[in-house]
């Protein structure tokens, strides 16, 4: 919906100027998800409660009751209804394909099977239990937590009836294994996507993740909190919904305003913020409003403030998922040290609760900074987060009023430096070959561990690879462009050469530690097998030969 919001000032009119534009953002559109429902509904619970909803909504929807117990399933006939009695209740699913399963001892039955369906699935779940079975902050499409309370009951039993046929959503997601620091070698690096995720749509398949598009409902904040760019919002686009802001900012400017304060907000939260903020707000604060507030994040809000906003404020609603809500403050504290090292106001991001906001409607746009950042910027966004953050973070520093050389962030921010203990390292490379980035890469014909501080995305996979325990991370931002993109030597070596060859194949302190951790082995313990390991393979294979003795592993 457009707000209606006051227009007595030349910010006002330039505010209701351009939300009177009907512009739509431009873009590629995504693919389709697509549920097929035949409305066979389980209700789970207990009897009488679950036999009068089933009663309430009548024969249009064929209803299956399950009411849980410690005892094996046992089905029975009530009415025209089964009910089946006994078993503890797993659900899994969405809307058209939800599977129950029912545990009983050591045994596990199916509820389809138990209770005589012509299919192992159903299409609707309504849970009668408190708490609920499943814990998601954003249940699955098709499944209602109807115990929780009696609106809860009364609203399920209402929109059940209607899902029954077929229904469309978008993929709302684009996911990019090649560039995921999820894991690398067995180990696991980042999870914030996972973490992130009310739907608990995502989940780990070893060294990527996997999101499930029928359980993913757009919240979006798995985007927000991908330090590279793998999980990307599919429509918009960030580049196309960037191009659309700019021409938003420009027009309020063109139209007499100056350095508005851009306000996200959800369609959902829009008549909230119109009855409960509106009439107090102050007129150069332009609403803003996209398909969910936990899809932008870092990227969006910097470059938001280089095209000219003096503040973005990210506005959330009590109903928000927890998950999505904690995501976005977390990068909002990410942002926050990275203005203050350029001499920017601390308050030129926030997150607003629109309730509390509402207690002081005429007082929260007080700490907002009074003037624009700077002079709004002309170019244009990739559809790259880390391309979109380097355009818009050295647009700003260009124009910062204090800058800093270094700006420190809290731990879990995705940017940083690796620190490594030359005295330990032994330059193995097991650092260099779960890096996900290339933010680590070995020398070349040399024995030298380089890092590029921009490609890093502080994964973690690094420090756990290392088996020295040589490495940890350190979260900052380094302004310095050039030295930010430019590879240095975090650790080097003379190369060790072969005894009998001469040709390089390792360093001194990989042989010395090599050395020290097998000098208890029983395959190392004359002088001739220790030789060995200070010789090139090929030359250690030919003095094996030469001695008649076959013995040690063939790699050393």
């Amino acid at each position: 919906m457009t707000l209606e919001l006051p227009a007595t000032t030349d910010a006002g009119r330039a505010r209701a100027q351009v939300l009177a534009k009907t512009a739509t953002i431009e873009g590629e559109p995504t693919s389709i998800v697509t549920y097929q429902s035949s409305g066979r509904l389980a209700i789970i619970g207990e009897e009488a409660a679950a036999l009068d909803a089933a009663r309430q909504l009548g024969a249009g929807v064929p209803s299956t009751i399950m009411v849980p117990g410690e005892a094996a399933p046992e089905p029975s006939k009530v009415g025209d209804f089964v009910v089946v009695r006994g078993g503890r209740p797993e659900v899994h699913g969405r809307l058209g394909r939800f599977t129950i399963n029912l545990a009983s001892g050591e045994d596990t039955f199916s509820l389809a099977e138990a209770s005589g369906a012509a299919t192992p699935h159903f299409d609707l779940v309504l849970d009668l239990c408190d708490p609920p079975l499943l814990p998601h902050e954003v249940p699955p499409v098709g499944y209602y937590a109807g115990g929780r309370s009696p609106s809860a009951l009364e609203r399920a039993l209402a929109e059940i009836p209607e899902m029954q046929g077929e229904f469309e959503k978008p993929k709302y997601f684009n996911y990019d294994p090649s560039i995921c620091a999820h894991g690398g070698s067995g180990l696991t690096g980042c999870t914030r996507c996972i973490d992130a995720c009310p739907t608990i749509a995502i989940t780990s398949i070893g060294e990527k993740v996997s999101v499930d598009p029928y359980l993913c409902q757009g919240a979006g904040s798995c985007v927000a909190a991908c330090p590279s760019g793998a999980m990307s919002y599919a429509f918009p686009a960030v580049n196309d919904l960037l191009a659309h802001l700019r021409t938003l900012l420009g027009d309020f400017t063109a139209a007499g305003g100056q350095g508005p304060v851009l306000m996200i907000h959800d369609a959902w939260s829009s008549k909230t913020i119109q009855d409960t903020l509106g009439p107090a707000m102050p007129e150069d604060v332009l609403p803003f409003e996209v398909e969910e507030v936990g899809s932008l994040g870092l990227d969006t809000w910097l470059a938001a403030l280089a095209y000219g906003a003096r503040a973005v404020v990210i506005t959330v609603t009590a109903s928000a998922p927890r998950r999505m809500v904690d995501e976005l403050r977390a990068q909002v504290e990410f942002g926050r040290p990275l203005l203050e090292g350029m001499g920017y106001a601390r308050e030129s991001l926030l997150v607003l609760n629109v309730a509390e906001a509402a207690r002081d409607a005429e007082g929260w746009w007080q700490p907002l900074p009074a003037e624009a950042c700077c002079k709004p910027a002309k170019f244009v966004c990739p559809d790259d987060k880390r391309g979109i953050l380097r355009l818009a973070i050295e647009h700003l520093y260009r124009h910062a009023p204090s800058p800093h050389k270094v700006a420190e962030l809290p731990a879990g921010a995705s940017f940083g430096e690796v620190r490594v203990n030359k005295d330990t390292c032994t330059l193995c490379m097991g650092c260099v070959s779960v890096c996900p980035t290339a933010a680590l890469n070995a020398g070349g014909d040399l024995p030298q561990l380089k890092f590029t501080e921009w490609n890093c995305v502080q994964c973690g996979l690094c420090e756990k690879a290392c088996p020295e325990d040589a490495i940890t991370l350190k979260p900052r931002f380094l302004f310095d462009a050039e030295a930010r993109q430019q590879p240095r030597v975090l650790n080097e070596e003379q190369p060790f050469c072969c005894i009998s060859c001469g040709k390089p194949f390792g360093t001194r302190s990989m042989l010395d530690n090599m050395l020290k951790k097998l000098e208890g082995h029983w395959m190392f313990q004359d002088e001739d097998s220790r030789r060995r390991l200070q010789m090139c393979d090929h030359c250690r294979v030919k003095d094996m030969f030469k001695s008649g003795r076959q013995g040690g592993p063939a790699g050393l």
